[in-house]
């Protein structure tokens, strides 16, 4: 595991002289200075999202307790956790059940996978709901065993960045990466460049983002010279990068937590962004830090034509720094009145040092008995657990004027009192009918202190709960679509109201799914095969059920194909294809042959080259009549152009028999 960034060198700290408006003041806000206009780093705040939790037996590639425990290989607990603060999961779609403890309030002790893309989607709503404008995704050395799940989740970030109108880049941490200087090089070239492309990448003056964090830093995880250091930042921006380094506190006096030397390096990049987890802790030390530091590096980096993005830190929440919000309002105070345009938020959703600002547990009845995690009420003072998302989002209007500068934070801890009960459980769950790809199920209705409003379905495999549907409030029943012929599965039900609330899951139900029929979709979960992909979108994102995964062929390289295999010969009548149903896929138009194989070796065409438009309005999906009498084991698509994009791309590949 790599060690974290808290363990760096902590800086000495004492209380300066305060400038300026003086506590309890205010005035409008100083004019923002940066030698770039704005764009979607300057003038904006940036969150440092980890997106490294994940849990066993949600299909990550790493296969376990991914940073919640300190052995991942088994389940978390009190005597085996590697956190320090107690996410509120209240608004995940899908949780996963640890060994620690109930909560204080008896709820089931369970934890997020950043790894199920509905997590990832709820953390880009709530930035979005809360005014933060860009994410920059952590990146640590991507070549170990850790390395496709990170992968992963760089896809996950980009679809859940466009679904929400957020934007993102890739942030490297070169922390223990020996081999850097050549490894990120190809990395970026044959991995995370393609990003790029993304209508949510961030950019700034016109170019696509990206963040170096640690080059510089006086210890032994990063022990890069100068000159390797140089190559790196120069190799990126000749890539046509706009390049962010992530530098030491003390970098512009070389000294402390920075190597000397490193002048050269850090006015090379386009923009600092000087670390300070670790440095301050109270009021009186961000007094004195807007003195000896900021003050003087946003000068500096003026000098130098460079953009400038200190930190701002919520505080430890087991360290007892955030004095209820006012430590993290005079950080945001003194940026403003100091003239800075934009910050970087450290971090979203780091647990692991409690300096996350991502929803959080409110009180002990949020925490699980005997875990020893304080909550957000630490100091006597009742904090909602988006407080610190709520207190983010103020800051930031602060930040771009649309809020007067004001040294008293406008932010109050709690919201005002509202539906806090959570529906009662659905009732007597039941299976009602199976076909070879649907099982339906029924319930009677849950009652709530103010109405239901809708019931999540789930699906159910070991431990874990994937939502798979939704209900609105008057149904009583719901068909699972997209299922396997003759295969067993699980599912229960819950109840959900107007304020979130989410009712205590029903009864479990199982139900195997029949022999099938020709109106089955033949090529679900079926081996496939293709000409190339690009990042993690493989073949098999094709034939999953799942519309808001996908194929994409390898970029740049027409033709390509992409190809399944149903098993046996069997007479098709027709292929359906779909696109994540969204809008942000915009309307496209792909050119696509279709073959067919009974070995798979010698294939004929089945129909020949289409213009296949497929438009979000209507579903996104395409029909594809094949001639009568067709029969093929192998189906092969061919695609010879996309108006969209330079490559093939395809979320659901749907066969259907004669």
């Amino acid at each position: 595991m790599v060690v974290s960034r808290r363990t760096l060198l902590q800086a000495v700290t004492s209380a300066g002289i305060v400038g300026g408006v003086g506590l309890g003041q205010t005035a409008l806000a100083a004019p923002a200075t940066a030698s770039s206009a704005p764009g979607d780093v300057v003038g904006k705040v940036t969150v440092g999202y980890q997106g490294w939790f994940a849990c066993a037996g949600d299909g990550a590639p790493i296969d376990g307790w991914w940073h919640w425990a300190q052995n991942w290989g088994q389940t978390p607990s009190a005597a085996n956790k590697a956190i320090v603060a107690w996410p509120d999961v209240r608004d995940y779609p899908a949780t996963y059940r640890t060994a620690f403890g109930d909560l204080g309030n008896g709820r089931a002790a369970s934890l997020f996978s950043s790894y199920d893309q509905s997590t990832v989607d709820v953390h880009f709503r709530w930035m979005k709901q809360y005014g933060i404008d860009t994410a920059a995704l952590q990146r640590f050395n991507p070549t170990g065993g850790e390395g496709p799940t990170r992968d992963a989740m760089a896809g996950k970030v980009r679809g859940a960045a466009e679904s929400q109108g957020v934007k993102f880049y890739v942030m490297y941490d070169v922390s223990d990466w020996a081999t850097m200087q050549t490894d990120i090089k190809a990395d970026w070239t044959n991995k995370m460049r393609a990003h790029t492309g993304s209508s949510a990448y961030a950019r700034q003056n016109g170019k696509p983002v990206v963040c170096i964090w640690g080059f510089g830093f006086n210890d032994a995880q990063r022990p890069f010279t100068p000159d390797v250091c140089l190559d790196v930042v120069n190799w990126f921006k000749a890539q046509g990068c706009y390049v962010i380094g992530g530098v030491p506190t003390w970098w512009r006096t070389g000294d402390r937590d920075s190597r000397a030397g490193f002048s050269g390096v850090y006015h090379a990049f386009d923009m600092l962004s000087p670390w300070m987890v670790g440095r301050i802790g109270t009021i009186a030390d961000a007094d004195n830090f807007y003195n000896v530091a900021t003050v003087p590096d946003l000068a500096e980096c003026a000098a130098h034509g460079i953009d400038y993005q200190p930190c701002v830190l919520p505080g430890g929440v087991g360290d007892r720094q955030r004095a209820h919000g006012d430590f993290m309002w005079r950080q945001f105070y003194n940026m403003v009145r100091a003239g800075v345009p934009n910050v970087y938020i450290s971090m979203f959703d780091e647990y692991n040092e409690g300096n996350q600002i991502a929803k959080t547990a409110e009180s002990q009845a949020w925490v699980p008995t005997g875990s020893g995690f304080l909550a957000l009420d630490e100091d006597g003072t009742a904090c909602s657990s988006d407080y610190y998302l709520r207190l983010t989002g103020d800051g930031g209007r602060m930040l771009k004027g649309q809020i007067a500068l004001t040294a008293t934070r406008p932010t109050p801890p709690t919201v005002s009192a509202g539906d806090t009960a959570a529906p009662t459980a659905p009732g007597n769950v039941r299976v009602t009918g199976t076909t070879g790809t649907t099982v339906s199920v029924a319930w009677t209705v849950s009652t709530d202190n103010v109405g239901v409003t809708s019931y999540r379905i789930r699906r159910i495999t070991g431990d874990a709960a994937t939502p798979i549907g939704t209900a609105d409030a008057n149904a009583t029943s719901f068909t699972v679509t997209g299922l396997t012929a003759s295969t067993s599965y699980t599912f229960d039900a819950q109840a959900l109201d107007a304020a979130g609330n989410v009712s205590q899951p029903s009864n479990r139900v199982t139900a195997t799914t029949t022999a099938g029929s020709t109106n089955d979709n033949l090529a679900l979960n079926r081996p496939t095969t293709e000409s190339g992909h690009t990042q993690t979108y493989t073949s098999a994102n094709a034939v999953d059920g799942n519309p808001g995964t996908y194929w994409e062929s390898t970029n740049q390289a027409f033709p390509q194909w992409l190809q399944v295999d149903l098993g046996s010969a069997i007479g098709v009548g027709r292929i359906v294809l779909a696109l994540p149903p969204i809008d942000a896929w915009a309307t496209r138009t792909q050119t696509i042959a279709v073959q067919g194989s009974a070995d798979g070796a010698s294939f004929s065409t089945l129909r020949s080259a289409t213009a296949c438009t497929f438009d979000p309005a209507g579903g996104n999906t395409t029909t594809l009549t094949l001639p009568a009498g067709t029969t093929a084991r192998h189906l092969r698509l061919i695609f010879t152009a996309n108006t969209g994009w330079p490559a093939g791309q395809i979320s659901e590949f749907r066969v259907f028999g004669t």
